[in-house]
């Protein structure tokens, strides 16, 4: 049988019996919906849950925390090359389907297990260890204060595109060495892959193109920046292995602290435990970080692995070739493994930037971000509240992250631009290449 989109599925489906799945996408999918659909798979199926993540494509998602620390850590079980996914393998994924950019091949960290994985995650790690605390911190700064100052005086603004957004587009475009006018050209054409089949083709040219161009000039021009040091590694890299190590690095290092900043800077507004609620809590801008990557974590959903073997999972039949995705917020919410009333403050053992061999390695840099990012506006805009009441704030349609559509504000007006306390400036241990604070090791 062949459906409408092309798909012809196979005869025994996965594993023999398969219970009936649950689309993963469509527009109904945003933040406020996907916590009830999570508690629902995992009441009807348990740890491990049948999905459709596009029209006639299968996979499973890893609701429960042993089970994701399993697939995250195993990578004999689970591989990180979809070259093993038997639809792709087998030509039963649609060239249309909106699937297929989170599946392509590339050699890049992401999609690599083993000797390879380690060989380009010593470069990066690397790479993203020269990274200047104390110049991060300056930079994401003065990049904070020019934004603010852009819409300062007009007592009004919305977070999401005039601050979160901008920010980590012109942090991150310095990181690795490209000026702001190829960086937003580079987002640009980011945004535009999955649209269409046509429009994938000349987005993915385009972005190859900027990445070629900064990767030639950084050859022969070296600086003191990501790209640089990946071109310069003793690992050796490619220039095709540089250029997808940049991609990856850029598309989920944007995004993702896109959405860290808007949705804390949204509790730090709305929970009574914060200071800058309408109540004045006692909880930390820190803290503040933490609850979002428990309770709203950027990544939701963590494409992909791909079992390399038949084996059982959560009480589900895998088989060798099935497409396993990475419920990271679910997990957080495993009430097998949550304490009672939730983490406590300062507990950093979640999974929002995963676990295993392919843990992120830029959630470091990504906090001095995101921390400066915050503190810079509170102070700059210290009686800033929210223009409409809580629920009406709305959030991107997405199965794959959790951000904030937008982040209407109002205030009165700026206070003067000041240097940043102790523990934001850097005397800290909060800096590329050390913990953030003591860790707690992982919930068990």
């Amino acid at each position: 049988m062949t459906t409408p989109h092309g798909y012809t599925p196979p005869p025994s489906g996965f594993g023999g019996h398969r219970p009936a799945a649950t689309a993963l996408y469509g527009p109904h999918l945003d933040g406020d919906a996907m916590p009830a659909l999570y508690e629902d798979l995992r009441r009807t199926h348990g740890p491990v849950a049948p999905v459709t993540v596009a029209p006639g494509i299968e996979a499973w998602l890893v609701l429960g925390h042993r089970e994701l620390l399993r697939v995250a850590r195993d990578e004999q079980d689970f591989s990180h090359d979809p070259r093993r996914w038997s639809p792709l393998r087998e030509g039963r994924v649609p060239p249309d389907s909106p699937i297929l950019p989170f599946v392509g091949w590339r050699p890049a960290l992401m999609f690599a297990d083993g000797q390879q994985h380690r060989r380009m995650r010593a470069a990066v790690s690397e790479a993203l260890a020269r990274i200047d605390g104390h110049e991060l911190r300056r930079r994401v700064r003065s990049a904070a204060e020019e934004l603010i100052a852009s819409f300062a005086g007009r007592g009004a603004a919305d977070l999401v595109p005039q601050y979160a957004r901008r920010l980590p587009l012109l942090v991150i475009s310095g990181l690795l060495g490209l000026d702001e006018r190829p960086g937003r050209r580079l987002v640009h054409a980011i945004g535009r892959m999955g649209a269409t089949a046509s429009d994938s083709g000349r987005a993915s040219r385009r972005i190859n193109a900027i990445l070629l161009a900064l990767i030639e000039e950084k050859r022969s021009r070296p600086g003191d920046d990501i790209t640089s040091a990946l071109l310069h590694h003793p690992a050796r890299l490619t220039d095709e292995e540089v250029l997808h190590n940049l991609l990856v690095m850029f598309v989920a290092g944007h995004q993702s602290t896109v959405d860290w900043i808007a949705t804390s800077l949204c509790v730090m507004l709305c929970d009574p435990a914060f200071p800058s609620a309408p109540t004045g809590g006692r909880l930390t801008a820190d803290d503040a970080l933490d609850l979002v990557l428990w309770r709203f974590p950027p990544t939701q959903n963590l494409p992909t692995r791909y079992a390399t073997r038949a084996l059982r999972l959560g009480g589900q039949s895998i088989r060798a070739g099935d497409m396993l995705i990475l419920g990271l917020a679910a997990a957080n919410a495993d009430p097998a493994v949550l304490p009672p009333g939730g983490p406590a403050a300062g507990n950093r053992s979640h999974l929002a930037f995963g676990a295993g061999p392919h843990t992120c390695p830029a959630q470091d840099p990504a906090r001095v971000i995101t921390r400066t990012a915050v503190d810079t506006v509170r102070q700059r805009l210290p009686d800033m509240e929210l223009a409409v009441e809580q629920p009406e704030l709305a959030w991107v349609p997405s199965p794959w992250r959790r951000g904030l559509a937008a982040l209407p504000v109002r205030f009165t007006g700026p206070q003067p631009s000041r240097t940043a306390p102790a523990d934001a400036a850097g005397t800290g241990t909060d800096r590329p290449g050390h913990p953030a604070a003591p860790q707690t090791g992982e919930v068990r």
